[in-house]
């Protein structure tokens, strides 16, 4: 009855267990079983009366995770960075963010699903576009940026962040992705966003390092 009467008590339950045991054992090496176990009592039925597989659960858990820390609204109402330096906190913010990184290095491989992939790119047009496009704005305003395309730009940021920069050949090779952020800085940079600054690639280099 306690789990009918407060659902979002049992969902909480499910994503803090399953989140510690995708990053101790990983999320491929890990089941609904595996989640079941460590859940106090709570059945299989449980589970999947909240989340249909487990895949939805960790699209769950990286919303949470996002939303929980997000960089953009940690950024939004600072004055002492103007729209350009905004950006580039956003990304330092989001590297510096261990348990984030490490959560996303468990979702590379379900790149490769065409469902999860789509859904990626939905959240990504649908989330993170709009924040983008904002920042863009405030920096043609403060004059830190120049461009004539904040919302095309928006919409091709977080793809190129977020799904351009892993290629889909898993696993990957760390070199293709090291030259893909240093064509994207200079990309950056040609057309007036000069994003990909020394100490983000600093930060980048030591999660190639990583890998």
């Amino acid at each position: 009855m306690a789990r009918n009467k407060y659902p979002e008590i049992t969902i909480e339950k499910i994503l803090d267990v399953s989140k510690r045991l995708f990053l101790e054992k990983g999320y491929e090496n890990t089941t609904i079983q595996d989640i079941v176990n460590e859940l106090g009592g709570l059945t299989k039925g449980a589970i999947y009366h909240h989340f249909k597989s487990k895949e939805e659960i960790i699209n769950a858990l990286g919303d949470k995770l996002f939303f929980e820390n997000n960089p953009f609204e940690a950024v939004q109402n600072r004055t002492d960075l103007n729209g350009l330096q905004k950006m580039q906190e956003v990304i330092k913010v989001n590297q510096l963010n261990t348990e984030q990184m490490n959560f996303s290095k468990q979702m590379l491989p379900m790149i490769r699903n065409p469902r999860i992939l789509a859904e990626t790119m939905q959240g990504n047009q649908n989330v993170l576009a709009p924040y983008w496009k904002q920042l863009i704005e405030e920096g043609n305003r403060d004059g830190s940026v120049h461009t004539d395309y904040a919302e095309e730009l928006a919409d091709l940021l977080p793809f190129l962040t977020n799904l351009w920069l892993i290629p889909f050949d898993y696993p990957m090779e760390v070199e293709k992705i090291r030259k893909r952020v240093y064509f994207l800085a200079d990309m950056l940079n040609r057309i007036g966003i000069p994003l990909i600054d020394d100490e983000i690639k600093e930060l980048l280099e030591q999660y190639l390092n990583k890998l």
